[in-house]
């Protein structure tokens, strides 16, 4: 039996296809997933509550960077990760510079993904 609690996290994506098979993988461990596709969606959703944000860097309209400066400017106090197909030096500069408690590509292995969650919502 697993004694851990439910960790609900918020995956800000706008590929689809990516947040079904990470919100199903994040379930498979453990984890209650609820995705969005825009930094607006997820700004409209203020009454959710959530232990862990992941962020995609590049979206539609306000960025994932953007949407980490808005939260951290209005004291949400929610550790966000940052996931991207396009990594460069600056963007992770960027990205760090704000505190999250994570930065990846899309690439890399979910359990890494899952372990840095784990470790930001503890």
């Amino acid at each position: 039996m697993n004694d851990r609690p439910c960790l609900h996290v918020a995956i800000v994506d706008d590929d689809a296809s990516l947040c079904r098979s990470l919100g199903r993988y994040l379930r498979a461990s453990g984890m209650e997933p609820h995705t969005y596709e825009s930094a607006e969606t997820f700004l409209a959703d203020r009454d959710s509550r959530f232990d862990c944000l992941l962020l995609d860097v590049q979206l539609g309209g306000m960025s994932g960077l953007d949407l980490a400066k808005r939260l951290c400017t209005e004291g949400a106090g929610v550790p966000f990760i940052f996931i991207t197909a396009f990594d460069d030096a600056e963007t992770r500069s960027s990205a760090l510079c704000l505190g999250c408690a994570g930065y990846f590509r899309k690439n890399d292995p979910g359990a890494e993904v899952v372990e840095a969650i784990r470790r930001a919502a503890s």
